[in-house]
């Protein structure tokens, strides 16, 4: 299976993501900046970064948000993308299992979802950590120590978002339609990314693990019925 996943790392061109995982993060960066310098002469309790729980918080809402569409852009390249050009038919004629291929590819994007999310989050809190100290975008001061007490917290979200990401599978695989997957991506953020001071849906853990379940069964369902599908 390793190897498998090696193979399919290196015959998919990932240039175009780890790119736009810059970018997108240096977005964030911004729009984290721009909302606590717009927070400034707020009270504390209509604040999004009141403290430093609020605003790690905040800023994994917003990294989880961006790389499940992210995820929604591979499952539709890896997968979706290739059933639809019937360039899946050759991988088929290889003498490996069809499930072992799926899963594969699905192992791929939820590693890659996963890291990503995970790395994403540990560099943008300790950049905004820095600025924080100069430009005090929040009242309170976010230290290495607060951010290491989250460790846990972004693991168990990342892995509940990385199985959530599944989800535009189903969606993707009924039609073959690459633009349903990635719309499905950006309906299932705009559902748990809703965020206003003191309430965020995705901070109610229950909801995005309850989504991962579904998301993980959604793959184990997809590498199930591969061998019954007749992609000719």
């Amino acid at each position: 299976m390793l190897n498998l996943i090696k193979l399919e790392f290196k015959k998919t061109k990932l240039g175009w993501y780890y790119k736009g995982a810059v970018i997108a993060n240096l977005c964030i960066l911004g729009m984290l900046c721009l909302i606590g310098s717009e927070e400034k002469n707020l009270t504390q309790g209509q604040m999004s970064m009141a403290d430093a729980g609020s605003t790690l918080l905040l800023l994994g809402t917003f990294v989880r948000s961006v790389f499940i569409v992210f995820a929604g852009v591979l499952i539709a390249k890896l997968i979706i993308g290739e059933y639809k050009n019937r360039t899946i038919t050759v991988m088929f004629t290889y003498p490996v299992s069809r499930k072992k291929l799926m899963a594969a590819k699905l192992l791929l994007t939820g590693g890659l979802t996963f890291l990503t999310m995970i790395v994403s989050e540990l560099i943008l809190a300790f950049i905004f950590s820095q600025l924080n100290d100069v430009y005090q975008f929040s009242p309170e001061k976010l230290t290495l120590q607060a951010i290491g007490n989250e460790i846990g917290s972004m693991l168990i979200y990342a892995a509940s978002s990385t199985g959530l990401s599944f989800i535009p599978l189903y969606f993707g695989m009924r039609k073959q339609s690459v633009p349903a997957t990635i719309v499905t991506s950006c309906i299932l953020i705009a559902l748990i990314g809703q965020q206003s001071p003191g309430f965020s849906i995705a901070s109610i853990i229950y909801i995005p693990i309850s989504l991962a379940v579904v998301g993980i069964a959604i793959a184990f369902w997809s590498i199930r019925k591969i061998d019954r599908e007749d992609v000719l």
